[in-house]
C-alpha cells in the first residue's frame, strides 16, 4: 500500500482562487486566469537546486514529496491561477513496461519501444495505485499542500503522442518507424493506441478520484500527421477520451482541455469531441479560433513562448494583443479564456519576464 493512497483524497478547504475552473466553465471571472506550460522547470534555480539534490528527473517525479515541492515552487513566486502536477507524460508507457530512462542533452529513451505486433499484444494496462501509485500520492500531497489556494491541473499524453515515443523508443525527426506502422500495419498500430487509450483514460480518472481539478491532454505530435491519419490516428482517440473518461456533472465536474501542437487545421471537429476546452498554439489567431470552435468550448493559450526572451515593455504589449484577440473574437467578452503559452516554457528563460507576464495577464484583463 502506498503511503497516501487510502481512501479518498485529504479533505482540504474550498478553493480561494477558482478562476481557472470558472474560466474553464465559460462563466465570469474577474480577471483572466493564467498559469504556463512547464511553469514547474529548469528556469527556476529551485528546481535546478532540488534536482541536483535528488540526482535525476525520474528519482525527482517518482518521490511524492519531491513532485509536490516542485509543483508549488513556480506559485510561491508568482501569482499563478493554476497547478500543474509535476510529472512526466511518459509514465504510462513506463508503467506498460517499456522502461524509460533519460539521456543528458537527448530526452526520454524506452529500452523496450513496441515494434511488433507481438509486443503490442503483450501490452496490458497498468493498475494505477500499485504501478502508477507514485503519481496518484502526489495528486494526493499536492492537493493537502495546496490547502486551496488554486486548482490543481492533472494530466496525460495523448494515446497518438504516447505512441509515438512508444514505437520510435524516444523523440524523433521524421516520426518513419510509426507513419511505417500507420500505413503497412495499420491495424497493429489502432490495437496499440486503443490499449494506450483505455489506459489514459484509466490514468486520468486515478488522477481526478485522488484531487485533479482539471485533466490535460498533451497531444504533442498531432500536427505531424496528414489530415486523414490525424482524424484516423489521433483525433478519434481524443474522442474516445472525451466520451468515456467520468468527469462528473453540474459544478463538481472535472474540466478536460485538448492541447494540440501544430493541429489548428481541425479546431472544429476537436471542439466537438466534448472536451471542456481546447488549448491553442502560437500559430492561430485566437479571434479566428473563437469564430471556428463556434461557443462549444473554452479556449486556452497561446502566446508564443519566445515572447519571454523580449523586453518586459514587449511582454506586455504581446500579452494585451492575445488578450485582445480573443476578446475581439467573442464580441468583446474576455469570459471562457485561460492565458497560457502557445507549448512549454524553455530552461534559460528568466524568472523575472514570467512575473512581468503574469502580472500583465491579470492587469489588462482586470475587469
Amino acid at each position: 500500500m502506498h503511503p497516501f493512497s487510502e481512501g479518498t483524497p485529504t479533505v482540504t478547504p474550498p478553493l480561494r482562487n477558482d478562476r481557472l475552473l470558472r474560466a474553464l466553465r465559460r462563466e465570469p471571472v474577474d480577471q483572466t486566469p493564467v498559469w504556463l506550460m512547464r511553469q514547474a522547470g529548469r528556469y527556476l534555480p529551485e528546481y535546478r537546486a532540488t534536482r541536483a539534490r535528488a540526482g535525476s528527473f525520474l528519482a525527482m517525479a517518482k518521490n511524492p514529496e519531491i513532485a509536490c515541492e516542485v509543483t508549488l515552487q513556480p506559485l510561491r513566486r508568482f501569482p499563478l491561477d493554476a497547478a500543474i502536477l509535476f510529472s512526466d507524460i511518459l509514465t504510462v508507457p513506463d508503467a506498460m513496461g517499456l522502461e524509460l530512462y533519460f539521456v543528458e542533452g537527448e530526452g526520454p529513451k524506452f529500452r523496450h519501444p513496441v515494434r511488433d505486433e507481438a509486443a503490442i499484444a503483450r501490452l496490458g494496462v497498468p493498475d494505477m495505485e500499485q504501478d502508477l501509485g507514485y503519481v496518484m500520492d502526489a495528486v494526493r500531497v499536492i492537493r493537502r499542500e495546496l490547502d486551496g489556494q488554486v486548482p490543481l491541473i492533472g494530466f496525460s499524453g495523448s494515446p497518438w503522442t504516447l505512441a509515438c515515443y512508444m514505437v520510435e523508443g524516444g523523440g524523433s525527426k521524421d516520426f518513419a518507424r510509426i507513419k511505417a506502422m500507420a500505413l503497412n500495419h495499420p491495424q497493429a498500430l489502432h490495437r496499440l493506441l486503443e490499449v494506450t487509450t483505455t489506459a489514459v483514460i484509466a490514468y486520468l480518472g486515478a488522477q481526478r478520484a485522488a484531487g485533479a481539478q482539471a485533466l490535460q491532454v498533451f497531444d504533442t505530435w498531432g500536427g505531424v500527421l496528414s489530415p486523414a491519419m490525424y482524424r484516423e490516428f489521433s483525433l478519434r482517440y481524443l474522442q474516445r477520451i472525451a466520451a468515456e473518461l467520468d468527469r462528473g456533472q453540474g459544478s463538481e465536474r472535472t474540466p478536460l482541455i485538448l492541447f494540440g501542437k501544430g493541429t489548428g487545421l481541425h479546431l472544429e471537429a476537436l471542439s466537438q469531441t466534448g472536451a471542456d476546452a481546447l488549448g491553442l498554439d502560437w500559430t492561430l489567431d485566437l479571434e479566428t479560433a473563437v469564430s471556428r470552435t463556434g461557443g462549444r468550448v473554452a479556449l486556452q493559450g497561446n502566446l508564443d513562448p519566445t515572447t519571454l526572451y523580449a523586453s518586459p515593455e514587449r511582454i506586455t504589449h504581446a500579452v494585451g494583443q492575445v488578450l485582445d484577440s480573443y476578446a475581439a473574437g467573442n464580441g468583446g467578452s474576455r469570459e471562457g479564456h485561460v492565458f497560457n503559452l502557445g507549448h512549454g516554457m524553455s530552461p534559460d528563460m528568466d524568472p523575472a519576464h514570467v512575473q512581468v507576464l503574469v502580472d500583465a495577464v491579470h492587469a489588462l484583463s482586470r475587469r
